[in-house]
Protein backbone atom coordinates (compact mmCIF):
# COMPACT_ATOMS: atom_id res chain seq x y z
CA UNK A 1 0.00 0.00 0.00
CA UNK A 2 1.22 3.83 -0.39
CA UNK A 3 2.30 5.04 2.18
CA UNK A 4 -0.26 7.85 1.57
CA UNK A 5 -3.42 5.07 0.84
CA UNK A 6 -4.76 6.20 4.40
CA UNK A 7 -4.07 9.53 5.23
CA UNK A 8 -5.38 12.44 5.11
CA UNK A 9 -3.39 15.63 3.77
CA UNK A 10 -4.90 19.56 4.12
CA UNK A 11 -3.29 21.79 1.27
CA UNK A 12 -3.48 25.11 1.92
CA UNK A 13 -3.54 26.88 -1.09
CA UNK A 14 -4.17 23.71 -2.63
CA UNK A 15 -6.10 25.70 -5.26
CA UNK A 16 -3.42 27.54 -6.76
CA UNK A 17 -0.38 27.21 -8.72
CA UNK A 18 1.62 25.05 -6.86
CA UNK A 19 -1.00 23.62 -4.58
CA UNK A 20 -2.94 22.58 -7.34
CA UNK A 21 0.69 20.28 -8.42
CA UNK A 22 1.15 19.18 -5.11
CA UNK A 23 -2.73 17.74 -4.87
CA UNK A 24 -2.20 16.12 -8.33
CA UNK A 25 0.76 14.81 -6.89
CA UNK A 26 -0.75 13.61 -4.27
CA UNK A 27 -3.63 11.61 -5.71
CA UNK A 28 -1.29 10.21 -8.04
CA UNK A 29 0.49 8.36 -5.01
CA UNK A 30 -3.73 6.99 -3.52
CA UNK A 31 -3.75 9.42 -1.07
CA UNK A 32 -6.91 8.69 1.17
CA UNK A 33 -7.85 11.60 1.27
CA UNK A 34 -7.28 15.71 0.25
CA UNK A 35 -8.77 18.55 1.83
CA UNK A 36 -8.46 21.85 -0.16
CA UNK A 37 -9.93 25.11 2.34
CA UNK A 38 -11.09 27.74 0.10
CA UNK A 39 -10.70 31.25 1.37
CA UNK A 40 -14.33 31.52 0.97
CA UNK A 41 -14.78 29.37 3.29
CA UNK A 42 -11.41 29.55 6.08
CA UNK A 43 -9.79 32.56 6.27
CA UNK A 44 -5.95 31.45 7.68
CA UNK A 45 -5.74 34.43 9.27
CA UNK A 46 -8.17 34.03 11.83
CA UNK A 47 -7.89 31.69 14.71
CA UNK A 48 -11.17 30.72 14.84
CA UNK A 49 -11.31 29.81 11.12
CA UNK A 50 -8.30 27.56 11.26
CA UNK A 51 -9.47 25.85 14.25
CA UNK A 52 -12.77 25.10 12.82
CA UNK A 53 -10.70 24.01 9.54
CA UNK A 54 -8.82 21.24 11.58
CA UNK A 55 -12.44 20.03 13.23
CA UNK A 56 -13.21 19.47 9.46
CA UNK A 57 -10.70 18.41 7.52
CA UNK A 58 -8.97 15.91 10.54
CA UNK A 59 -5.94 15.81 8.49
CA UNK A 60 -2.68 13.52 9.38
CA UNK A 61 -0.46 15.70 7.38
CA UNK A 62 -0.82 19.44 6.22
CA UNK A 63 1.39 20.76 3.70
CA UNK A 64 1.10 24.80 4.32
CA UNK A 65 1.17 26.33 0.28
CA UNK A 66 -0.81 29.40 0.63
CA UNK A 67 0.45 33.16 0.68
CA UNK A 68 -0.14 35.93 -0.13
CA UNK A 69 2.41 36.43 -3.15
CA UNK A 70 3.38 38.96 -5.95
CA UNK A 71 6.22 40.13 -7.54
CA UNK A 72 8.33 43.22 -7.24
CA UNK A 73 5.72 45.56 -8.30
CA UNK A 74 3.11 44.01 -5.51
CA UNK A 75 5.95 43.62 -2.91
CA UNK A 76 6.58 47.26 -3.12
CA UNK A 77 3.45 48.41 -2.77
CA UNK A 78 1.76 46.10 -0.12
CA UNK A 79 5.00 45.38 2.13
CA UNK A 80 2.55 45.37 5.52
CA UNK A 81 -0.23 43.07 3.88
CA UNK A 82 2.63 41.20 2.72
CA UNK A 83 4.03 40.47 6.26
CA UNK A 84 0.96 40.52 8.11
CA UNK A 85 -0.91 38.11 6.06
CA UNK A 86 1.55 35.71 5.46
CA UNK A 87 2.41 35.69 9.06
CA UNK A 88 -0.62 35.17 10.91
CA UNK A 89 -1.51 32.04 8.51
CA UNK A 90 1.75 30.09 8.97
CA UNK A 91 1.74 30.95 12.68
CA UNK A 92 -1.72 29.76 13.21
CA UNK A 93 -1.60 27.36 10.95
CA UNK A 94 1.28 25.29 12.49
CA UNK A 95 0.00 26.16 16.31
CA UNK A 96 -3.50 24.73 15.92
CA UNK A 97 -1.55 21.85 13.70
CA UNK A 98 0.35 20.97 16.89
CA UNK A 99 -2.82 21.55 19.35
CA UNK A 100 -4.76 19.18 16.96
CA UNK A 101 -2.31 16.58 17.01
CA UNK A 102 -1.24 16.53 13.33
CA UNK A 103 1.61 13.83 12.14
CA UNK A 104 3.63 16.22 10.81
CA UNK A 105 3.49 19.87 8.95
CA UNK A 106 5.17 20.92 5.91
CA UNK A 107 5.95 24.63 5.34
CA UNK A 108 6.38 25.75 2.47
CA UNK A 109 8.99 29.09 2.49
CA UNK A 110 10.35 30.94 0.21
CA UNK A 111 13.68 31.66 -1.56
CA UNK A 112 13.38 35.49 -1.04
CA UNK A 113 14.23 34.61 2.75
CA UNK A 114 17.96 34.50 1.59
CA UNK A 115 19.60 37.61 2.47
CA UNK A 116 20.30 39.64 -0.38
CA UNK A 117 24.03 39.15 -1.12
CA UNK A 118 24.13 35.13 -0.43
CA UNK A 119 27.34 33.72 -2.47
CA UNK A 120 25.44 31.52 -5.23
CA UNK A 121 24.47 28.80 -4.95
CA UNK A 122 22.83 29.73 -1.95
CA UNK A 123 23.25 26.73 1.17
CA UNK A 124 20.89 26.16 3.48
CA UNK A 125 23.47 27.51 5.95
CA UNK A 126 24.16 31.16 5.03
CA UNK A 127 20.13 31.35 5.50
CA UNK A 128 20.95 33.84 8.61
CA UNK A 129 24.22 35.40 7.28
CA UNK A 130 22.20 39.07 5.96
CA UNK A 131 19.03 40.78 5.58
CA UNK A 132 16.81 39.84 2.48
CA UNK A 133 16.40 41.96 -0.60
CA UNK A 134 14.33 45.04 0.37
CA UNK A 135 12.11 44.82 -2.31
CA UNK A 136 10.44 41.53 -0.82
CA UNK A 137 11.79 41.21 2.42
CA UNK A 138 8.99 41.67 4.63
CA UNK A 139 6.89 38.66 2.52
CA UNK A 140 10.45 36.54 2.97
CA UNK A 141 10.79 37.51 6.45
CA UNK A 142 7.00 36.62 7.27
CA UNK A 143 7.83 32.89 5.65
CA UNK A 144 11.43 32.98 7.13
CA UNK A 145 9.01 32.83 10.51
CA UNK A 146 7.84 29.38 9.96
CA UNK A 147 11.07 28.18 10.05
CA UNK A 148 11.90 29.20 13.42
CA UNK A 149 8.32 28.41 14.35
CA UNK A 150 8.73 24.74 13.56
CA UNK A 151 12.23 24.30 15.34
CA UNK A 152 10.49 25.69 18.45
CA UNK A 153 7.92 23.66 18.04
CA UNK A 154 9.96 20.39 17.52
CA UNK A 155 12.19 21.26 20.25
CA UNK A 156 9.64 22.09 22.78
CA UNK A 157 6.61 19.83 22.04
CA UNK A 158 8.24 17.03 19.16
CA UNK A 159 6.36 17.96 16.45
CA UNK A 160 6.95 16.89 13.18
CA UNK A 161 7.69 20.39 10.99
CA UNK A 162 9.85 20.79 8.28
CA UNK A 163 10.77 23.90 5.98
CA UNK A 164 11.11 23.53 2.30
CA UNK A 165 12.83 26.81 0.38
CA UNK A 166 11.47 26.33 -3.23
CA UNK A 167 13.39 28.88 -5.71
CA UNK A 168 11.03 30.65 -8.28
CA UNK A 169 8.76 28.17 -9.65
CA UNK A 170 7.34 28.16 -13.66
CA UNK A 171 4.93 25.84 -15.42
CA UNK A 172 1.22 25.40 -17.43
CA UNK A 173 -1.05 26.85 -14.39
CA UNK A 174 1.02 29.73 -13.48
CA UNK A 175 -0.77 33.32 -12.84
CA UNK A 176 -1.06 35.20 -15.66
CA UNK A 177 -2.46 38.46 -13.71
CA UNK A 178 -0.66 41.21 -14.86
CA UNK A 179 -0.80 43.07 -11.81
CA UNK A 180 0.55 40.03 -9.21
CA UNK A 181 2.11 37.42 -12.00
CA UNK A 182 6.15 37.01 -11.77
CA UNK A 183 8.71 37.12 -14.59
CA UNK A 184 8.30 34.14 -16.95
CA UNK A 185 4.39 34.39 -17.42
CA UNK A 186 4.71 38.88 -17.16
CA UNK A 187 7.18 37.65 -20.04
CA UNK A 188 5.28 35.43 -21.46
CA UNK A 189 1.81 37.51 -21.29
CA UNK A 190 4.16 40.93 -22.28
CA UNK A 191 5.47 39.51 -25.41
CA UNK A 192 2.26 37.71 -26.63
CA UNK A 193 0.28 41.33 -26.26
CA UNK A 194 3.26 43.22 -28.02
CA UNK A 195 3.07 41.01 -31.11
CA UNK A 196 -0.11 41.08 -31.78
CA UNK A 197 -0.10 44.60 -31.20
CA UNK A 198 2.67 45.24 -33.38
CA UNK A 199 4.69 46.80 -30.67
CA UNK A 200 8.49 47.44 -32.19
CA UNK A 201 9.63 47.88 -28.47
CA UNK A 202 9.36 46.01 -25.28
CA UNK A 203 10.05 47.22 -22.04
CA UNK A 204 11.52 45.23 -19.43
CA UNK A 205 12.08 46.36 -16.06
CA UNK A 206 15.90 46.11 -14.62
CA UNK A 207 19.36 45.83 -17.00
CA UNK A 208 18.50 42.16 -17.22
CA UNK A 209 21.97 41.05 -15.83
CA UNK A 210 20.33 39.61 -12.45
CA UNK A 211 19.80 35.38 -12.73
CA UNK A 212 16.93 33.25 -11.67
CA UNK A 213 17.03 29.88 -11.24
CA UNK A 214 13.74 28.41 -12.06
CA UNK A 215 12.04 25.06 -10.98
CA UNK A 216 9.16 23.29 -13.04
CA UNK A 217 5.82 23.40 -10.53
CA UNK A 218 5.20 19.75 -11.29
CA UNK A 219 8.94 18.98 -10.13
CA UNK A 220 8.21 20.91 -7.44
CA UNK A 221 5.19 19.27 -5.90
CA UNK A 222 6.95 15.71 -6.46
CA UNK A 223 9.60 17.32 -3.66
CA UNK A 224 7.35 18.21 -2.03
CA UNK A 225 5.33 15.44 -1.32
CA UNK A 226 8.80 13.39 -1.31
CA UNK A 227 9.94 15.48 1.88
CA UNK A 228 6.39 14.97 3.53
CA UNK A 229 7.23 11.29 3.26
CA UNK A 230 10.69 10.80 3.98
CA UNK A 231 12.05 14.07 5.96
CA UNK A 232 12.13 14.48 9.28
CA UNK A 233 14.69 17.29 10.51
CA UNK A 234 14.56 20.67 11.87
CA UNK A 235 16.86 21.91 9.10
CA UNK A 236 15.79 23.75 5.93
CA UNK A 237 16.04 22.25 2.84
CA UNK A 238 16.02 23.76 -1.56
CA UNK A 239 14.07 22.77 -3.48
CA UNK A 240 15.37 23.61 -6.86
CA UNK A 241 16.70 22.79 -10.44
CA UNK A 242 20.69 23.79 -9.89
CA UNK A 243 21.02 26.03 -12.91
CA UNK A 244 20.35 29.08 -13.55
CA UNK A 245 19.86 31.96 -16.37
CA UNK A 246 19.95 35.81 -16.86
CA UNK A 247 16.43 37.89 -17.15
CA UNK A 248 18.21 39.52 -20.13
CA UNK A 249 18.67 35.90 -22.20
CA UNK A 250 15.45 34.78 -20.49
CA UNK A 251 13.54 37.54 -21.99
CA UNK A 252 15.27 36.68 -25.24
CA UNK A 253 14.15 32.87 -24.81
CA UNK A 254 10.60 33.91 -24.75
CA UNK A 255 10.80 36.34 -27.12
CA UNK A 256 11.65 33.77 -29.64
CA UNK A 257 8.94 30.92 -28.45
CA UNK A 258 6.21 33.71 -28.53
CA UNK A 259 7.09 34.69 -32.21
CA UNK A 260 7.74 38.72 -31.04
CA UNK A 261 10.43 40.11 -33.06
CA UNK A 262 10.71 42.94 -31.71
CA UNK A 263 13.75 44.88 -29.59
CA UNK A 264 13.80 44.38 -26.25
CA UNK A 265 15.08 47.10 -24.14
CA UNK A 266 15.72 47.46 -20.49
CA UNK A 267 14.26 50.09 -18.04
CA UNK A 268 17.25 50.90 -15.80
CA UNK A 269 15.12 52.90 -13.41
CA UNK A 270 13.40 49.90 -12.19
CA UNK A 271 15.03 47.36 -9.40
CA UNK A 272 16.70 44.48 -10.68
CA UNK A 273 15.95 42.56 -7.55
CA UNK A 274 18.13 40.22 -5.78
CA UNK A 275 21.43 40.25 -8.00
CA UNK A 276 21.34 36.07 -8.26
CA UNK A 277 19.30 33.33 -7.47
CA UNK A 278 21.00 29.36 -7.43
CA UNK A 279 20.28 27.17 -4.81
CA UNK A 280 22.95 24.54 -3.82
CA UNK A 281 20.24 21.45 -3.50
CA UNK A 282 22.65 18.66 -2.40
CA UNK A 283 20.34 18.85 0.37
CA UNK A 284 17.22 17.14 -0.67
CA UNK A 285 18.85 14.83 -3.13
CA UNK A 286 20.75 13.49 -0.06
CA UNK A 287 18.04 13.39 2.35
CA UNK A 288 14.85 12.10 0.30
CA UNK A 289 16.23 11.62 -3.10
CA UNK A 290 14.50 14.78 -4.68
CA UNK A 291 16.38 15.92 -8.00
CA UNK A 292 14.03 18.03 -10.43
CA UNK A 293 13.47 15.45 -13.76
CA UNK A 294 12.09 18.59 -16.01
CA UNK A 295 14.97 20.60 -18.41
CA UNK A 296 14.12 24.40 -18.38
CA UNK A 297 13.60 24.56 -22.04
CA UNK A 298 11.10 21.88 -21.96
CA UNK A 299 9.38 23.43 -19.07
CA UNK A 300 9.13 26.77 -20.29
CA UNK A 301 8.10 25.75 -23.80
CA UNK A 302 4.93 23.77 -22.32
CA UNK A 303 4.18 26.85 -19.90
CA UNK A 304 4.24 28.80 -23.51
CA UNK A 305 1.78 26.52 -25.35
CA UNK A 306 -0.39 26.35 -22.43
CA UNK A 307 -0.72 30.05 -21.96
CA UNK A 308 -0.98 30.40 -26.25
CA UNK A 309 -4.02 27.88 -25.61
CA UNK A 310 -5.91 28.88 -22.08
CA UNK A 311 -5.14 32.29 -21.34
CA UNK A 312 -4.27 34.40 -24.39
CA UNK A 313 -7.81 33.47 -25.93
CA UNK A 314 -9.62 33.92 -21.78
CA UNK A 315 -8.78 37.19 -21.11
CA UNK A 316 -11.35 39.00 -21.98
CA UNK A 317 -13.65 37.07 -20.14
CA UNK A 318 -11.47 37.67 -17.05
CA UNK A 319 -10.21 34.42 -16.47
CA UNK A 320 -7.38 34.66 -14.16
CA UNK A 321 -5.24 31.98 -13.18
CA UNK A 322 -4.46 32.37 -9.10
CA UNK A 323 -0.61 33.36 -8.22
CA UNK A 324 2.79 31.59 -7.27
CA UNK A 325 5.75 32.34 -5.72
CA UNK A 326 8.34 35.33 -5.81
CA UNK A 327 10.29 37.33 -7.95
CA UNK A 328 8.96 39.44 -10.53
CA UNK A 329 9.99 42.39 -13.00
CA UNK A 330 6.68 43.45 -14.66
CA UNK A 331 4.35 43.39 -11.90
CA UNK A 332 2.20 46.96 -11.37
CA UNK A 333 1.91 46.40 -7.82
CA UNK A 334 -1.51 44.17 -6.52
CA UNK A 335 -1.21 41.10 -4.61
CA UNK A 336 -2.06 37.82 -5.17
CA UNK A 337 -3.01 35.21 -3.38
CA UNK A 338 -1.49 31.35 -3.69
CA UNK A 339 -4.56 29.12 -3.50
CA UNK A 340 -7.55 31.04 -3.17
Amino acid sequence: MSHWSERRVCVTGGAGFLGSYIVAELQRLGCGQVFVPRRRDYDLTDAGAVRRLYADARPHVVIHAAGVVGGIGANRAHPARFFHDNLMMGVQMLHEGWCAGVEKFVSIGTVCAYPKFTPAPFREEDLWNGYPEETNAPYGLAKKMLLVQGQAYRQEYGMHAIYLLPVNLYGPGDNFDSGSSHVIPALIQRCVDARLAGQRQLAVWGDGSATREFLYAGDAAEGIVLAAERYDDGGPVNLGSGSEISIRDLALQIARLTGYEGEVVWDTSRPNGQPRRLLNVERARDAFGFVARTPFDVGLARTVAWYLEHVSRSRTSGVIPPAGPCGSWAGSGRPGARGE
